[in-house]
C-alpha cells in the first residue's frame, strides 16, 4: 500500500496552520498517512498542533511537531523532510486549505504517471468575489485547462514521490524566494517530468491587500533573477547577455511585454468592469515584478 506524508511550515499565523489542519485532516475522504507540521514561530501554533495530534490518532493520521527556527521556506523544509516517512511527499502551505479528494488524487495521479517526479494542481483563490484575489488567481500560480507536463508547480499544492526528494537533495536555503522553481528545476535535470492536473486543488488564502501582493511579487522578480543565475539553461523571459539579433529582440520583449501582458490577465477575468478596474493593477505588479528582476541585478553589480 502506498503511504503518504503531507509537510506544512508555518510561522505565527495560528488561525490559518488550524483552518489548513481541519481541511487536511477532518474534511478530506481519504487521510494522509503522516502530518508533519514545521513550525518556526511561538507557542500558539505548538497547541493547534498538538490539538490536531489528538484527533489523529483518533483517524489513524501521525502529526508531528517539528520545531525550528525561522530562516526561510526552503530551511524549514529541510528540517521537516527527513521526517516524512510516506512513500509520497506532499507539500502545501498553512494558508491554503486541501480539497476534500486532495490525498485520493495524489495516490491516484502518481500511480497513473510513475515518469512523473513531481506532480500538482491548481491554487485557487478563497475570497473569489475579491478583486485582488482575482487577479492572484491569474498571476500567481500558473493553470491550465487540462493535464500536462509543466515547467514547475508552486510549494503550496505539490506531491514528490520519495525516490525523488531522496535524489535531488535539500531544497536551495540562499533562496529566500523560488525554492520550489529551483527544486522542480533540479528534478528535471533527474530526467522526471512535472505534471500537473487541475483535479487537485487547493484554496488558497491570497495577500490580502495590493500593497502586500506587489511585494510579493517584487520578491518574486528578484527571486526569478536569482534562480536563473543559477541555472543559466533555465527558461526565462530575458536574455543572460546581447550577442546576437535574438537577444536584443528578447530583451525588448522583456519590456515591452509589461504593457501587453495586463490585457492578457483582464481578457481572462469576468466582466467589463473588472477588467477595466484590474489593468492598472496588473500594469503596476508587471511593474514590481520585474522591477524586482533589475533590482537583483542591480545589487549584483555592486
Amino acid at each position: 500500500m502506498t503511504t503518504l506524508s503531507v509537510l506544512i511550515c508555518t510561522y505565527n499565523r495560528p488561525e490559518m496552520i488550524e483552518r489548513c489542519l481541519q481541511a487536511l485532516i477532518e474534511r478530506t475522504d481519504e487521510k494522509p498517512d503522516q502530518v508533519v507540521v514545521v513550525n518556526g514561530g511561538d507557542e500558539r501554533t505548538d497547541q493547534v498542533v498538538q490539538k490536531y495530534s489528538t484527533i489523529g490518532e483518533n483517524l489513524s493520521i501521525a502529526v508531528a511537531l517539528v520545531k525550528t527556527v525561522n530562516k526561510n521556506l526552503a530551511v524549514s523544509r529541510n528540517v521537516g523532510l527527513p521526517h516524512c516517512t510516506g512513500d509520497i511527499i506532499a507539500m502545501t502551505d498553512d494558508d491554503a486549505e486541501v480539497s476534500p479528494d486532495w490525498i485520493r488524487q495524489i495516490k491516484m495521479l502518481h500511480a497513473e504517471h510513475t515518469e512523473a517526479g513531481a506532480i500538482g494542481g491548481e491554487v485557487i483563490g478563497v475570497a473569489s468575489d475579491s478583486i485582488i484575489s482575482s487577479i492572484a488567481d491569474q498571476v500567481t500560480f500558473a493553470s491550465y485547462p487540462s493535464a500536462r507536463e509543466v515547467r514547475t508547480l508552486p510549494g503550496v499544492n505539490v506531491s514528490y514521490k520519495r525516490s525523488v526528494v531522496l535524489a535531488v537533495g535539500p531544497q536551495d536555503e540562499t533562496l529566500f524566494r523560488g525554492e520550489d522553481v529551483d527544486y522542480n528545476w533540479r528534478i528535471k535535470q533527474l530526467g522526471k517530468t512535472i505534471w500537473y492536473d487541475p483535479a487537485m486543488k487547493v484554496l488558497h488564502h491570497h495577500r490580502p491587500s495590493m500593497r502586500k501582493f506587489f511585494q510579493q511579487h517584487y520578491m518574486y522578480g528578484r527571486a526569478y533573477y536569482l534562480v536563473r543565475k543559477k541555472h543559466k539553461d533555465m527558461y526565462c523571459v530575458y536574455p543572460h547577455s546581447i550577442r546576437s539579433i535574438g537577444d536584443f529582440a528578447k530583451g525588448c520583449h522583456f519590456f515591452v511585454a509589461a504593457f501587453y501582458e495586463p490585457f492578457i490577465y483582464a481578457f481572462r477575468l469576468r466582466g467589463v468592469f473588472i477588467r477595466l478596474a484590474a489593468l492598472p493593477l496588473l500594469f503596476l505588479n508587471q511593474c514590481a515584478w520585474r522591477g524586482g528582476m533589475i533590482t537583483e541585478k542591480m545589487r549584483e553589480g555592486r
